[in-house]
């Protein structure tokens, strides 16, 4: 064997080598960020199982679970109003998530607080609990978990992950930023307004639901990216700040082994059938009784639930 090829032998056992080292410092790394963003951003909650359950979920048989996530609008001095409040049950059996957007106007019973208000009042009234207690009572469904997302962390995350790209359906204008319609590219601040829009939309709070499932879903499709691993810290930085969730690591890790094929298929739900209407000089939304039925039973049939909405 010549010098020459034993030196290019051992020049590719020598980058073999520390790309090997490299990786292996990096999944360290990455398990350790992981672990301490979990530690971090987990909320004990006083009620171990919901009211509406029989008995608790088991991730390692598959049960089908719920999930609240509340898009949470904070300022100085004020807690906020839950500005985007999306319910998903989670059918691994059937691989398949349903997605409800609820409009924040809803006009409802405010569980705890024993009054009907908008249920985007409710988290600014109680908090985490009171806006799940209320959503379960809105549904007559059992919520398992719930995420609590600071929607300035949206602005974080994109700018960690270098931009999302969405399709939009219609051109507009939103705090300085210009939106045509077709393919467009946005960064963190661009997103956040895009998100936010929904004066000049001809649907209203319907338009501007449909634009927050396309940015977190073009947030997964970005995360899922290689390039986006590079950033990672600036991600698990963000997620620490601006998330929280009653899930626990063990929790994140069962549903990511037992649930994964349910990600691939998502059913989004809306509630269109309702009405405005005035109370006091508010302008509410009022859901329409046969549609929130409707629904509710089909997330309920989705969660194995058998018995139909009013039935127990």
């Amino acid at each position: 064997m010549s010098n020459k090829l034993k030196f290019t032998i051992q020049l590719a056992i020598g980058i073999i080598g520390i790309s090997l080292m490299a990786l292996t410092i990096y999944s360290l790394f990455f398990l350790k960020q992981v672990t301490e963003t979990a530690k971090e951003i987990h909320v004990p909650m006083e009620r171990q199982v919901s009211d509406k359950r029989e008995e608790p979920i088991v991730f390692q048989k598959k049960d089908p679970f719920s999930v609240l996530l509340l898009g949470v609008d904070e300022r100085d001095g004020d807690r906020g109003r839950s500005d985007t409040m999306i319910v998903l049950t989670v059918n691994p059996t059937l691989k398949s998530t349903k997605m409800l957007s609820i409009p924040r106007d809803t006009y409802t019973l405010i569980v705890g607080k024993n009054i009907e208000d908008k249920l985007n009042h409710a988290y600014a009234y109680g908090g985490i609990e009171m806006s799940l207690n209320s959503v379960e009572h809105l549904l007559d469904l059992p919520i398992d978990y719930v995420v609590q997302v600071n929607m300035e962390s949206f602005q974080q995350i994109i700018n960690a992950l270098d931009g999302i790209t969405v399709e939009n359906t219609m051109a507009f204008s939103e705090e300085g930023f210009s939106f045509p319609k077709g393919l467009i590219q946005m960064n963190g601040e661009e997103a956040l307004a895009y998100v936010r829009m929904r004066y000049h939309d001809p649907r209203g709070d319907f338009g501007r639901q449909d634009r927050q499932k396309e940015v977190i879903q073009a947030v997964l499709r970005r995360s899922a990216s290689l390039n986006s691993l590079l950033n990672v810290k600036e991600i698990f930085d963000a997620i620490k700040t601006n998330v929280r969730t009653n899930m626990t690591l063990d929790d994140m890790i069962d549903i990511q082994k037992n649930y994964r094929e349910a990600a691939k298929d998502v059913e989004q739900l809306m509630l269109t059938q309702g009405h405005g209407k005035w109370i006091d000089g508010i302008w509410y939304y009022v859901v329409d009784d046969e549609e929130l039925a409707h629904v509710s039973n089909d997330l309920r049939l989705h969660l194995s639930i058998e018995k139909e909405r009013g039935s127990e």
